[in-house]
């Protein structure tokens, strides 16, 4: 599928990661800290924290970040109290977007989300208003040069998989979110590594941006929202053309 998707949004991720660096220890830290708060701290037990381990070795965050912060999630050292908040709202052209907060500070997470959805022509929803069009699936999207096509179809139906599309640069993998570890493990197993891996909120059905200004604004705002220090991760249900962006 041409167009903006998570995989174009990976790959703007990844353009801008020395300049984001700070950002991005922040959400992993918190990740793996609520994710060892959860599950447990030891990665051989617990397959999402190994996965997040993975994760935060690749954007090279320090082994001491990694452990201090698995070890705040399992209390052998004191810590902040996170709180995980799903924000729903709407961009140009009815663009849905779906913001996924973790903070230690419920009010400021929502006037910053609220604000920020306001100074770029959306509007922040109440519960219930956006999530209805998307689905909670599992999702692994993998470079095409990290395997073929039949190999990973026959690890991950296997894994669990129900929905392996062919993207061309890459495979987007799904499946229910209760798969999700047993697929992460399968793939770890065949040395298949993943440019991103988690439980997303996928679109049901994609909303075409056909006009160029609307679509730079679009993105212009789910930019704006991945850049709150709180969010961890931003989600939407646009459909626009690279070629619209003048993008390859």
């Amino acid at each position: 599928m041409a167009g903006h998707s998570k995989w174009a949004t990976t790959k703007r991720h990844k353009a801008v990661i020395d300049a984001k660096r700070g950002k991005i220890f922040s959400a992993l830290a918190k990740d793996l800290t609520i994710t060892a708060r959860d599950g447990g701290g030891d990665p051989n037990f617990n397959p999402r924290l190994r996965t997040l381990i993975t994760k935060a070795k690749v954007a090279n965050m320090p082994a001491d970040n990694i452990d201090r912060a698995i070890k705040k999630g399992t209390g052998e050292l004191p810590g902040v109290e996170y709180f995980q908040i799903v924000y729903e709202g709407y961009g140009l052209a009815g663009v849905g977007i779906i913001v996924e907060v973790t903070t230690d500070n419920k009010n400021r997470a929502a006037s910053e989300v609220r604000s920020t959805f306001t100074k770029h022509g959306g509007n922040l929803g109440g519960p219930g208003s956006v999530v209805h069009n998307f689905s909670r699936l599992a999702q692994f999207l993998i470079s095409a040069d990290k395997t073929s096509e039949e190999a990973l179809m026959e690890l991950a139906l296997e894994a669990g998989a129900e929905d392996i599309i062919n993207n061309g640069d890459h495979f987007d993998v799904r499946a229910p979110m209760t798969e999700f570890d047993s697929l992460s493990k399968a793939l770890e197993d065949a040395g298949i590594a993943c440019e991103s891996s988690e439980i997303a909120y996928v679109p049901q059905v994609l909303n075409p941006i056909t006009d160029k200004e609307t679509a730079q604004k679009v993105l212009k705002l789910i930019d704006a929202l991945d850049d709150l220090e709180d969010v961890q991760n931003v989600y939407d249900n646009s459909e626009i053309d690279d070629a619209l962006l003048g993008e390859s």
